[in-house]
């Protein structure tokens, strides 16, 4: 599933080509993604303008001029194709993607300049809604949602606060969507790491000033890789057909069994509610 800077790097790359244009068709090919579709979801989508273009979360969401917001997750697989004249550019491929089956193509929109955006989803994981702008903090997608890991409410003393008595381990706590909005496991070992906070220590163990330097790593670790262009996904291309290259910057995420760039021990891999956690037990204490 891509995190958090993989899809900003979608949002970027879609926003020249939907931002200020009026959707002049709408094509729906199936009445459903992971969830139904909205009722008259094409209808409602024909002939709106999208003013905005942005992210919450793992969440991109447009603005339209109607006062909804077409409200998109891109699941595990969901992709989209930018398609202008003879060329062709997809913001994004996932890491274990297949190539792109146009049988698996489920909504086509077309612009008032000619361009098509495609939305492809073999597994259909994905999903979409258009909400009522007034009503996105109380939608359940979104209630209780944490602050943006980026954002001015995201600071060590949400932390402290949001940590305090928790016996449950940092990482499993760093990826409750309730404490920090767009968090995966990618960039939680990789701020883990950088912060020499083992990934097993209950959160509510953590002193204050490890929390300071966790609070930054996490924005170092996901500003790098938004600047890359993304990192969960291998191959992962830009919106112009650049590839981001994070993967390759990774210090500790799915480096199972090689020396430690820093110690020269050898990485760990456990299992942590489902999901894969990398460390190094010497410099994460």
């Amino acid at each position: 599933m891509p995190e958090l800077p993989e899809v900003e790097t979608v949002r970027r790359g879609l926003a020249p080509a939907l931002v200020g244009r009026r959707l002049k068709r709408v094509e729906q090919r199936r009445p459903d993604l992971r969830f139904p579709l909205p009722k008259d979801f094409a209808a409602r989508l024909e002939g709106r303008r999208i003013m905005e273009l942005s992210r919450r979360a793992k969440y991109l969401i447009a603005a339209l001029d109607n006062g909804e917001l077409w409200t998109m997750h891109l699941g595990m697989s969901g992709r989209f194709s930018i398609i202008a004249g003879k060329r062709a550019k997809q913001p994004g491929e996932f890491y274990y993607a297949e190539p792109p089956d146009p049988t698996h193509t489920h909504i086509v929109v077309e612009t008032d300049k000619g361009v098509r955006v495609e939305y492809n989803d073999p597994r259909r994981f994905g999903y979409m809604d258009l909400i009522p702008a007034d009503g996105l903090s109380v939608h359940p997608w979104f209630a209780g949602m944490g602050p943006e890991p980026l954002g001015n409410q995201f600071h060590a003393a949400h932390l402290t606060e949001a940590f305090a008595g928790k016996k449950q381990s940092v990482k499993a706590t760093l990826l409750d969507q309730r404490i920090v909005a767009g968090l995966g496991n990618i960039y939680v070992c990789e701020a883990l790491f950088r912060a020499g906070i083992d990934p097993r220590r209950a959160a509510g163990r953590i002193s204050p000033p490890r929390l300071e330097r966790l609070t930054k790593e996490i924005r170092d670790v996901l500003t790098e890789a938004i600047e890359a262009g993304g990192s969960s996904l291998r191959d992962y291309a830009q919106a112009d057909g650049a590839l981001g290259y994070f993967q390759h910057r990774f210090r500790i995420y799915d480096r199972e069994r090689q020396p430690c760039g820093a110690c020269g021990s050898i990485v760990k891999r456990i299992v942590q509610a489902g999901r894969s956690t990398f460390f190094c037990s010497r410099c994460q204490r």
